[in-house]
């Protein structure tokens, strides 16, 4: 694994004592130290609070004694816990040799976090991190040390949830971090490789997959796709990057050392090659919104020959509002003063040099493709979706087999069927004999909301499967005393959308 000591950071434990490392899972799952047990004694709002960086909640609910307050304590908390007390909890003697735990006169603390962290399929797993980066960020505990490695944060699970979730041979997970990625595929890839410039990182992942009672992954240590073979390819990418657009690399969590968007644009336009057919690739991504540029464009042109790709950009922010950002994930509003000044005035420098006046933050999926014209989506959707998303991503695409596949003569020869828990709006003025306009609302995945026309309304109202969308829009002629023939020419389009955008699925 390499020297990955670091004098500000704690000595990391043994990751090559199997042995030690199970039993240290069996004492925790033997005292419910699981995200459920967690939530049952928190309570919610201490169980929440813990994501805001606010311990004291926690630290009041755990005053007893306890076998998974004491753990609570120890390992989320970083509280010093008496030695007696822990041993009859933990292998103590096991943990103090191997690194787990280090002891001070009469009590014993623990040398990283570990977050009790359930996975999709009910699996009790747990997340290694550096001491203080388990709870709300290296930002909300103060730790900043340089190679510090970080826990779960809402980036993490943004990116768990979006991808999608079906038996693979190969997985990548770059810039693995805590390796929570790479835990995630482990569950349905036969192969899991991990990168990492931070060896640190590299260490903490194998304690992660191990102390979560998963297969062991290959850790390369390297940037972006430098570690792996110009041969390798995979089923599956995924990476959580050093996305933070900011003057130099203070942090190695976050900052990837590149000019502007450059290592985002870097590690999408270097993927293509290295998907397997149909494989899907899943980034979270910082992008620059450059005067004179549409971002869209900016994006599309990152996006690499052969591949589908779907970007939504989530969040906007002026380059003020994201400088505060990321100095007070460093915790620089703390310091000095005119240090802090001073380094304000540093990331807007970059940006008005760059003629940057805003950033994106969302995420990019890649999908490597055969068609000889590929779909590139780029959307903005800063509204509530409902995660994991991963079944909705993988849908996406499959829509945009089917509209490739269909012309507009085909789609009214096909049955369609109205998406689960869809619903219809009708808006205008109180009273009205009819509405002003008809939106069809989507209560699961992006929750999308689209307006409609009668016909469009009464064409999705009547989809069961059962009948062809040309017969549907005879009927609909029909009862409107329409010209059928003028129908079928001008509601395709309205089709293709409906099907796009997930409101109508092939039957």
């Amino acid at each position: 694994m390499g020297d990955v000591s670091n004098p500000s950071l704690s000595p990391l434990p043994s990751a090559d004592r199997p042995d030690v490392t199970t039993r240290l899972r069996d004492a925790l799952l033997g005292a419910s130290f699981t995200a459920d047990g967690l939530l049952e004694l928190l309570g919610a709002p201490a169980y929440a609070a813990l994501s805001r960086s606010e311990t004291v909640p926690a630290l009041r609910a755990t005053r007893g004694d306890t076998p998974l307050e004491v753990l609570v304590r120890l390992f989320l908390l970083q509280q010093p816990v008496p030695h007696a007390r822990v041993t009859d909890v933990l292998p103590v003697d096991a943990c103090l040799e191997t690194g787990w735990l280090v002891r001070a006169d009469d009590e014993v603390a623990a040398t990283v976090d570990v977050r009790p962290y359930g996975g999709p399929g009910g699996e009790d797993w747990f997340i290694v991190s550096d001491l203080g980066c388990a709870v709300g960020g290296a930002g909300g505990i103060g730790n900043h040390a340089e190679g510090v490695v970080l826990g779960v944060g809402g980036a993490s699970t943004t990116l768990a949830g979006l991808t999608v979730r079906t038996p693979v041979s190969a997985a990548l997970d770059l810039g693995t971090g805590s390796g929570i990625q790479a835990l995630h595929a482990a569950a349905h890839a036969t192969r899991v490789t991990a990168t990492d410039v931070n060896p640190r990182a590299l260490h903490i992942t194998a304690l992660t997959l191990a102390l979560s009672g998963a297969p062991a992954a290959d850790l390369r240590e390297g940037s972006l796709y430098e570690p792996v073979a110009a041969d390798d390819t995979y089923d599956l990418i995924v990476s959580n990057p050093p996305f933070v657009i900011s003057p130099g690399a203070r942090l190695t969590y976050r900052d990837g050392g590149m000019g502007g968007d450059d290592l985002c644009r870097r590690l999408v336009q270097e993927t293509g090659e290295r998907l397997n057919p149909g494989g899907f690739a899943h980034f979270l991504a910082n992008w620059q919104h450059v005067e004179g540029e549409e971002w869209t464009d900016r994006l599309r042109s990152w996006v690499p020959r052969g591949c589908d790709a779907w970007i939504v950009q989530r969040e906007v922010q002026d380059v003020t509002q994201y400088a505060e950002l990321w100095l007070r994930d460093a915790g620089d509003h703390r310091g000095d003063p005119a240090e802090y000044q001073a380094r304000y005035d540093a990331w807007l420098d970059e940006f008005e040099a760059r003629k940057v006046r805003a950033v994106g933050f969302g995420w990019i999926t890649l999908r490597r493709t055969g068609a000889a014209e590929p779909s590139v989506v780029a959307e903005e959707w800063p509204h509530p979706i409902e995660q994991p998303l991963g079944e909705t991503v993988r849908a996406h695409f499959d829509r945009v087999d089917y509209l490739r596949a269909h012309d507009d003569a085909a789609l009214l020869e096909a049955h369609f069927t109205l998406a689960g828990e869809v619903v219809q709006e009708q808006v205008g003025l109180p009273g009205a004999e009819d509405p002003e306009h008809v939106v069809l609302r989507q209560n699961r995945g992006m929750r999308r909301a689209t307006r409609v026309d009668t016909v469009g309304a009464g064409f999705a109202g009547v989809c069961d499967g059962t009948m062809s969308a040309g017969r549907i829009l005879d009927a609909i002629a029909q009862l409107v005393g329409e010209d059928p023939v003028a129908l079928r020419d001008r509601t395709p389009a309205q089709i293709r959308l409906l099907v796009e955008q997930g409101f109508l699925e092939p039957a």
